[in-house]
Formats: structure tokens, C-alpha cells, sequence
């Protein structure tokens, strides 16, 4: 019998595969960013139950909140917000079917060469003041690079959503 936890996150994975794959495959630019907003919440939910609420939170604020909104408005500044993209050619799309069925095996072939197994143990307990320090830490286990590295992407998806929304 499964676990309600296991039930949870089977839940959470299936809705974040199913947005996922919605976001990629719609032919509309505005419901392909909502997807990517709900396949962006889910994986927040997943941070959620495995207990790393301070993630989840950074996952929310920049993600959804920063990156897929700045998308949004980039949408909502041109001038085709309403118009179909263009489908797929053949030749991609088998390309994007061998792509796929080649990382799930690579994937899957990782894990059982390592065996990753559940420790069963408690979840960490750091406080929000900790998380903190280390982000501006530059020395041993410090996020300071990281966290210059997420600012760098942030200002990549602002440039890009420019770029977007420039008329020609």
C-alpha cells in the first residue's frame, strides 16, 4: 500500500509533468507562459513537501514571480498576444521524441548506477538567518556566486523579454 507521502508527491510530479508538457505543446504564446507559471508553482509545492520552505519561497518570488511575469508583460507588449505560433516540423519533432526518450534513459541509468535511496532521517532545520549569512558568504560552503548568478538571470530575462517586446 502507498504512503499518503509518496501519494503527495506522485500528485505534485504528475502536475508538474502535465503543465510541463501543456507549456511546451500549446500553440498559444500567452497559455504556454500560464503553463510554465503552474509547472513553476508545482515545483515550488515539491520544495514545499520536502520541507524547504526558504526555496520554495525563492522558487515563487523569483520564478513566478519575477521571470514568468516580465514573460507576461513581454507577451502583452506585442502585437501578436492572440495569434497561433507556428507547429512544429517533422523533422524536429522526431528529433524533440529522441531527445526526450534518450534523457530518460540517461536519467534512469544514473539512478540505478547510484542507487539514491530515502534516509528516512529529519529534515534540515536552518533558520531563514542562516540561509542569510551563507548567501552573502564568499568562503567555504558560501552562496555568494549563486546568488550573483540568479541576479545575472534575472537581468538575462528582463533583457530577453525586451527583446520580445520590441517592435520591429
Amino acid at each position: 500500500m502507498m504512503s499518503a507521502s509518496a501519494l503527495f508527491f506522485y500528485l505534485i510530479s504528475a502536475f508538474i509533468l502535465g503543465t510541463g508538457l501543456l507549456a511546451v505543446t500549446t500553440r498559444k504564446i500567452f497559455r504556454a507562459a500560464i503553463w510554465l507559471l503552474f509547472s513553476l508553482v508545482g515545483i515550488a509545492g515539491l520544495f514545499f513537501w520536502m520541507q524547504v520552505e526558504f526555496i520554495a519561497a525563492v522558487q515563487i518570488v523569483v520564478y513566478v514571480g519575477g521571470i514568468v511575469v516580465l514573460i507576461i508583460f513581454s507577451i502583452f507588449l506585442t502585437q501578436k498576444t492572440g495569434s497561433e505560433m507556428p507547429g512544429p516540423t517533422p523533422g524536429r519533432t522526431v528529433l524533440a521524441i529522441l531527445a526526450s526518450v534518450a534523457g530518460f534513459v540517461l536519467s534512469f541509468g544514473l539512478i540505478r548506477q547510484y542507487g539514491f535511496t530515502g534516509t528516512g532521517g529529519k529534515s534540515m532545520s536552518l533558520s531563514v538567518g542562516d540561509v542569510g549569512s551563507q548567501l552573502i558568504n564568499t568562503g567555504q560552503y558560501g552562496y555568494a556566486l549563486p546568488f550573483e548568478v540568479v541576479s545575472v538571470l534575472l537581468l538575462g530575462a528582463m533583457v530577453g523579454c525586451i527583446v520580445i517586446a520590441m517592435k520591429r
